[in-house]
């Protein structure tokens, strides 16, 4: 392969230029787990007030769409950047499809849940539970579904990083793949903290029983303020490079 014919993105050559079989499986499987993420009915909305009803879903609908989008894009990105697709890629692409499927659900109970916390009742709440070992549960099992998608995406560039002789992945690369895998280890520690925190919160504070879906909000901090170091530092790695005689 000339490399020096390959598009550049953020300093990094994208190897992945054909959309493959593999990935268009994982598209059509992330496409039909955000159709579970949709309020559907038996039938069309008959009046404005089940049509405002559908409307009251809207903001959980569209926070679960952004964290299966999150997931989709870092498969997306990987398959662009490295070209890989062998038997470990192919397994853990499996495994992230799968992964997704069962979390969808549990995906959409959480945001419901949260959005009608946040919104103080006006966005309806599917996260209706009879104990509080079920709301323990509830966070446990979203927070390692949450978990295993970070450890798949990471565990992928962890395999581009052993390839590297192979993929001959300049400084610049290798420092792209091990930012995904950095940012990756960030979300699954969330998601360990999240578990940790529903696991020990005393049933009888009831402001604590917001603390566990809290704990995600520390994404919204923590990872833009970490791509844009790592994006930073890869440009400016890549022009060195380019630079360098």
């Amino acid at each position: 392969m000339d490399l020096s014919t390959l598009p550049i993105d953020g300093g990094v050559r994208q190897r992945g230029e054909q959309v493959t079989r593999l990935e268009t499986f994982v598209d059509a499987a992330f496409a039909f787990a955000m159709t579970l993420l949709v309020v559907s009915f038996d039938a069309m909305p008959e009046s404005f007030a089940q049509l405002y009803d559908a409307l009251r879903r809207l903001p959980a609908f569209l926070a679960g769409f952004a964290i299966l989008a999150m997931f989709w894009q870092a498969h997306h990105r990987f398959s662009r950047r490295f070209g890989l697709e062998d038997t470990t890629i192919v397994l853990a692409s499996m495994l992230l499809v799968a992964a997704t499927l069962f979390y969808v659900y549990p995906l959409r109970m959480v945001m419901s849940a949260a959005m009608g916390f946040f919104t103080g009742g006006w966005a309806p709440s599917e996260f209706k539970v009879q104990s509080f070992l079920e709301f323990r549960l509830i966070f446990v099992i979203y927070g390692v579904g949450f978990a295993i998608l970070a450890a798949i995406i990471a565990w992928m560039n962890v395999h581009a990083l052993r390839k590297a002789a192979v993929l001959q992945l300049d400084a610049a690369e290798r420092l792209a793949a091990e930012s995904e895998v950095a940012l990756n280890l960030v979300l699954i520690a969330c998601a360990v903290l999240s578990v940790a925190v529903a696991l020990v919160i005393p049933p009888s504070v009831g402001w604590m029983q917001a603390l566990p879906g809290s704990v995600y909000a520390l994404l919204g901090i923590a990872m833009p303020v970490l791509s844009i170091r790592y994006g930073r530092r890869i440009q400016a790695l890549a022009a060195a490079q380019d630079a360098a005689p």
